[in-house]
């Protein structure tokens, strides 16, 4: 690509834009009627399901109303022999979506010298039969149509079955039982049971097509293939069966969705069936059961498969005949420019009197040949002041890193700091915002038992904010070693920072000092950040701010010194405004709140280890985002036994 000329880069650049266009428009055509397609095939396919999860919903409906009905109606023990296959028979009768009714009686319940009486009717060749369920072979008290809604105290629809005792068809039955008021005391009478042949809901499914090969199927509760194109299926396998015979874990999801009733529109992949297809499922209101319909993703998008095929033709032939075009006018184009290049050349080898060609035409290309006699001229002053600026910038970053050497060596970095004293713990850590930065934090004995320790945040950034830093540090460590409280450490310390401070810069301080002996501690805090305070086995909170000013600008400030308690274990934790404000790439912050859920997931925190594992924390939240200001952080933790 390197070795190309100008026309040959100019051809393979329009060509390459165009392709992407093309190949865009191509795409995005095929996405879009895709988009489409799926669309309606997803509605179609609902309107399609919930159509005919009307119509089987509504024959259960009515097979489970009328049910109900003769289980109320036998609560009459009024009722004889006669009537009651009566009753039986001329349900059935007006109910042609029943196959079969029967009403099973208790063993001895109807006629104390018979163990069964059970007297079902069921259609056959066109007309009811008749037989009386019971006997040896088939002790209908046994069965789960009548157990389980006995047992259950409701009515149940049961798992799709082949009824040999009954009407020898597979069959789903809703069982309602029935009960009777014997000496003031409700007690099971027995069962009501309305059949229903699964005949006419595969009927009905191998009815629905979709395309070529796509199909509807019906799953019961349990998952049973209850109807299905594939005849192999029906009642041998379920749909759990199914996906660990072809190993879809996603077909097995797509069961378990549906024998929860939900309804979604799923792409299947070619491990349930050869090709990829999608599946529209829903649940049945009655009966617990779920139908899917299947749609062969191949046919349905078969026209607009067809039409990027025919768009990709047209804009192939197009691309070539543009191709002959663009390589024709940029060869002609581009010819003075290889003489320029040429002279280039030697120019870029120094032989800066080079006569350059004459051009005709006041075009870019004569306009360049200009430029270029301009440039030998002010080349050699160019490259004469190139090395200057280069010179100057050196010095000036070699003078920024000595002073953020200089910097950073005036704030204490041995840790740990004092490795003779057990009473406490100390650590702290800076990272400037540039090469030197305004932020500042100390430590230092004021005397024997007492221990000063401070964070500042300076206004702005550079050597500006470092030289007031500079003088800041001083100020407090030279105040604080004449015995005076925080707050009139900080009085002073103001006072002398705004005399002649012209620039007007401040800054945030916040100062304590403890008593290592007792762990009384006395702070003040000039506009800073509230620190955290740990208590050791409590949750941390913040150290109340106290509404006072910034340092150094106002002459004459006086400020406040608070007291607290801090037993062995607790922590002190005192940050600038970098740790909050920290940004990741999305422009968020750190925040009070994230800071603190971290303080409040630290369990047993150790003072160096709390500083370093926020600093990670900060690190990963910015996920490399540039920092925006100072980092500062120090952690006091008075030491000794914890108190539970």
């Amino acid at each position: 690509m390197k070795s190309l000329g100008i026309a040959a880069k100019l051809a393979l650049f329009i060509l390459s834009c165009v392709f992407v266009i093309v190949l865009a428009i191509v795409i995005y055509n095929y996405a879009y009627s895709r988009e489409i397609i799926l669309k309606q095939a997803e509605e179609n396919s609902r309107l399609l399901a919930l159509e005919t999860t009307s119509r089987i919903d509504a024959v259960l409906s009515s097979v489970q109303k009328m049910a109900n009905n003769i289980a109320f109606s036998l609560e009459d023990a009024t009722l004889t022999r006669e009537e009651i296959l009566d009753l039986d028979r001329r349900v059935l009768a007006n109910n042609p979506e029943i196959y079969g009714m029967a009403i099973a009686f208790e063993p001895y319940f109807l006629e104390k010298d018979k163990l069964f009486f059970a007297p079902y009717h069921y259609r056959s060749a066109g007309r009811i039969a008749f037989t009386m369920l019971g006997g040896p072979r088939y002790r209908y008290f046994y069965m789960d149509w009548y157990q389980i809604p006995k047992e259950l105290g409701h009515s149940i629809w049961t798992e799709p079955y082949n009824d040999e005792g009954g009407g020898g068809v597979l069959m789903t039955t809703y069982a309602v039982p029935f009960y009777r008021t014997v000496d003031g005391r409700k007690v099971f009478a027995g069962v009501v049971t309305a059949d229903v042949s699964l005949e006419w809901l595969k009927e009905m499914l191998q009815d629905i097509r979709i395309y070529r090969t796509g199909y509807a199927f019906l799953l019961s509760r349990h998952g049973t293939f209850v109807a299905h194109p594939d005849r192999n299926l029906v009642m041998n396998q379920t749909i759990f069966s199914l996906a660990e015979e072809v190993k879809s874990p996603a077909l097995w999801r797509i069961g378990r969705n549906m024998l929860d009733g939900k309804s979604a529109f799923v792409e299947l992949d070619n491990t349930v069936s050869e090709d990829e297809r999608y599946l529209f499922y829903t649940g049945l209101e009655y009966g617990g059961w779920s139908l899917g319909v299947i749609f062969p993703k191949s046919e349905m998008l078969a026209d607009v498969t067809r039409l990027s095929n025919v768009m990709s033709l047209i804009g192939l032939f197009g691309f070539a005949l543009l191709a002959l075009l663009i390589v024709t006018i940029s060869r002609r184009i581009t010819r003075p420019l290889s003489r320029l290049s040429k002279a280039a050349l030697e120019i870029a080898d120094g032989n800066l009197d080079l006569v350059l060609p004459e051009t005709r035409c006041d075009d870019e290309v004569g306009r360049l040949t200009k430029s270029f006699r301009t440039m030998k001229f002010s080349l050699k002053e160019y490259i004469d002041n190139l090395t200057s600026t280069t010179a100057a910038k050196e010095r000036i970053e070699s003078e920024l890193r000595i002073a953020r050497d200089i910097q950073m060596g005036i704030l204490p970095k041995l840790f740990p700091a004092f490795p003779d004293r057990t009473e406490f713990e100390i650590f702290a850590s800076i990272e400037p915002a540039k090469e030197v930065g305004g932020d500042l934090y100390d430590f230092f004995f004021v005397d024997e038992t007492h221990f000063c320790f401070l964070v500042g945040d300076v206004s702005g950034k550079g050597v500006p904010a470092a030289f007031f830093m500079a003088v800041t540090k001083t100020l407090l460590k030279v105040v604080s070693e004449r015995g005076l409280n925080p707050g009139e450490v900080l009085s002073k310390v103001n006072s002398d920072l705004a005399a002649e401070n012209e620039s007007c810069m401040f800054v945030t301080l916040f100062l304590a000092i403890i008593d290592i002996e007792t762990g009384d501690v006395q702070y003040a805090n000039a506009g800073h950040n509230p620190p955290v305070y740990m208590p050791c086995g409590g949750a941390p909170e913040w150290i109340p701010p106290l509404g006072e000013p910034v340092a150094g600008i106002m002459d004459g400030m006086q400020y406040t010194t608070k007291s607290m308690k801090m037993n062995p274990g607790d922590i002190i934790f005192i940050y600038s405004d970098g740790v909050t404000e920290a940004m990741n790439p999305d422009k968020e912050l750190y925040s009070d709140e994230r800071l603190m859920r971290f303080m409040s997931d630290a369990r047993g925190p150790f003072a160096p280890k709390l500083v370093k594992d926020l600093d990670a924390s900060i690190k990963a939240f910015a996920r490399g985002a540039e920092q925006s200001d100072d980092i500062t952080m120090l952690a006091m933790q008075f030491m000794g036994k914890c108190k539970k």
